[in-house]
């Protein structure tokens, strides 16, 4: 791929565009199945993946929306917490249960992310690196908690999946906090660096 290609491939309507394909193809039946089957897929895949569509789809809101919206998103910080609290509670294991077996939940789920990946893409960079340091040192240890709590506990915590499930997405989940961690400490740190 060529820089013209890719800087054309990155223009907001295209953007948009391939967060429209990414959502409509996420919510095929088969590609919902397949994402849903196993607890790390669930959690680690499909909750990306709806965020990543969220966040492409909102590089296409018309200038003026996204001017009212930062005046109601000043520095990032209300954006940041809506992410910070869907997440929070797409952690609770009742929810993924749900989410199974009641199609208006899974809806729910599936629309809040989508929002939350909108915000997400809108409130970072006005964030900055306090409000940043401030949402992920929130966010990032309550993911790791939780993965511990998946691996510790000596039952399901989630109907629908099996144990062993259950252990696997604990240890990506305290892998994931970890690896995000380190990488935002190394791009905040280069931002300074080339500030300074």
């Amino acid at each position: 791929m060529t820089r013209t290609e890719f800087i054309r491939l990155c223009k907001p309507p295209r953007q948009a565009g391939l967060g429209l394909i990414l959502l409509v193809l996420m919510a095929l039946p088969s590609a919902r199945n397949a994402l849903e089957a196993s607890m790390a897929r669930h959690m680690l895949l499909q909750f990306p993946l709806l965020l990543c569509g969220g966040a492409l789809l909102a590089a296409g809101l018309p200038q003026r929306l996204r001017q009212a919206l930062a005046r109601w998103n000043a520095y990032g910080i209300s954006g940041l917490l809506a992410t910070a609290l869907v997440l929070a509670v797409l952690m609770v294991p009742r929810a993924l249960d749900l989410a199974l077996v009641n199609p208006g939940i899974e809806a729910a789920k599936c629309a809040v992310l989508v929002l939350a990946g909108g915000a997400l893409r809108l409130s970072w960079r006005p964030a900055g690196l306090l409000v940043q340091a401030f949402f992920l040192g929130n966010v990032l240890p309550m993911t790791a908690v939780v993965g511990q709590l998946y691996i510790d506990s000596p039952t399901r915590i989630c109907n629908a999946y099996l144990l062993d499930d259950q252990a696997l997405l604990g240890q990506w989940l305290v892998w994931l906090a970890l690896a995000v961690a380190v990488g935002w400490l190394a791009q905040a740190a280069w931002a300074v660096a080339r500030k300074g």
